[in-house]
This record gives structure tokens, sequence and C-alpha cells, in this order.
């Protein structure tokens, strides 16, 4: 089996739960759905090669060819883990379901837990590979910020199928997030497990989105603790930090 890879490298899990956790990141090509917010460069068929780090940490790279293997891909997860303790391997994207037989057969070959970083809307693939992740980090995302487009009821499904696995959910809040959307997404949540964790990030400005203010986040988690038991402001770390 057999995917391109756009890049491996070694840096600090900058979002959610488990922000400054030293990670191997593993980017996959494309994505289901078109945020205005999206800052990475996913496009499919679009990478001859992979950009690999050197060294864990170095931000020296040399170049694989595509497509790549998933025994190829775990042993250069392998060498990263070998030269520093990582806590997991964070599968990302893009969309990383959509490859979801290459994350089952990845997940095989590491000795690491398996984080997958997904925007939450394909629950049939995730029924694919539940049993083989470790953690999931899970976008909710508003209609308002995907021109309308809706998918609470993937969402729910998505959920029902994470429920009891270390997950937990994340919201991009701009300054035109609307109250009824963050409301029914909480409420989705908390329908299916009140007590999963719920990162609120402000959005980092790109695409003429900008974040609620200091003030306005503090009302937003107020807004989020009526419907969940856990909920966080947490930035992109990783942007503050110059990290990758």
């Amino acid at each position: 089996m057999k995917e391109n890879v756009i890049e491996i490298f070694s840096s600090v899990q900058g979002e959610g739960k488990y922000a400054g956790c030293r990670q191997v990141f593993i980017r996959l090509e494309g994505c289901n759905i078109s945020c205005r917010y999206c800052d990475t460069e996913h496009m499919t068929g679009k990478h001859d090669v992979c950009i690999v780090e050197s060294v864990p940490g170095s931000h020296e790279y040399v170049e694989i060819s595509n497509p790549m293997t998933a025994e190829a891909v775990a042993a250069e997860v392998k060498r990263f883990t070998d030269n520093v303790p990582h806590q997991a391997v964070s599968i990302t994207g893009g969309e990383p379901l959509l490859h979801a037989e290459f994350v089952r057969e990845l997940a095989k070959h590491v000795d690491v837990p398996v984080f997958l970083e997904t925007n939450g809307t394909l629950p049939e693939k995730l029924k694919q590979v539940v049993d083989c992740v470790d953690i999931i980090s899970m976008d909710i995302k508003l209609p308002s910020e995907l021109n309308g487009k809706t998918y609470w009821a993937e969402h729910r499904d998505f959920l029902c199928t994470a429920k009891g696995k270390d997950i937990y959910c994340k919201i991009v809040l701009t300054q035109d997030t609307a109250k009824e959307e963050f409301e029914k997404a909480c409420r989705i949540i908390s329908d299916v497990d009140d007590t999963i964790l719920l990162i609120l990030q402000p959005v980092t400005p790109f695409g003429g989105a900008e974040p609620p203010s200091a003030k306005e986040m503090l009302q937003w988690q107020a807004e989020g603790l009526k419907f969940l038991k856990n909920v966080r402001v947490i930035p992109q770390t990783h942007v503050m930090m110059g990290q990758l």
C-alpha cells in the first residue's frame, strides 16, 4: 500500500489537549472540505517527493520519492523516536481519513500512540480505523466557515463512533462566529457525552478571518460551559513559538 506523503517532521503539538507534547507529524494529501481560514497546503497529486526532516527538530530536510509505503513511513517514525522520545505520531492533512486504509496499515508498524487529527466529517471512514488509533482530535466545523455547508449529522455519528477513545473536540472561533451555530455544536457534543473535552481555538488570522477579543473568548468559554463540563481556551501555540 502506497500513498503520497507531503512531509514527515518532529515538533511540539501546537493545538488542543496535548499542546506542548513532542510528536512526529505525518502530513497526507487532500481534504474533503474547504475552510476559509485554512493555511495548510494539501493539494492532491502535487507532491512528487516527501519532505522528511533529516534529524528530529533540526529543520533540515531530505527528499524521498512518492508514493511511500506504510512500512517506509513507519521506518522514518522509528528513526525519529529512537533519537528523541515522542509522545505520539500525529497523522494529519488535509484530512487523513481520506486515506483510512493507509492509516490502518501504518498503525500496524509504529510503536508509539497514533494521534489522528481530523475534521470529523467522515464517520464511515473512522469506523475503518477507530480500533487502531489511540487519540482523536476532532474539529467541529461550523456552517458559517463553510459557505453554509452543514455536517451536524456527520459530526454526531463521528462522536458516537469515537466515544470511549481518548477524544477531544475543537472549534475554531472568529469574529464572525454565530452563537446559534456554536450552541448547536455544544449540544451535539453534550448529547453524546458531556465530559468530552472541548477546545476553543481563536483563529490565527488568515484568509480574512480575525480572532475574537480576549474578553469575547471568555464569553465563548462561559457559553460552552453551560453544555459541557470541560471547556478550555487554547490558541495555536506552535505559531506563537515559531515552530512547524
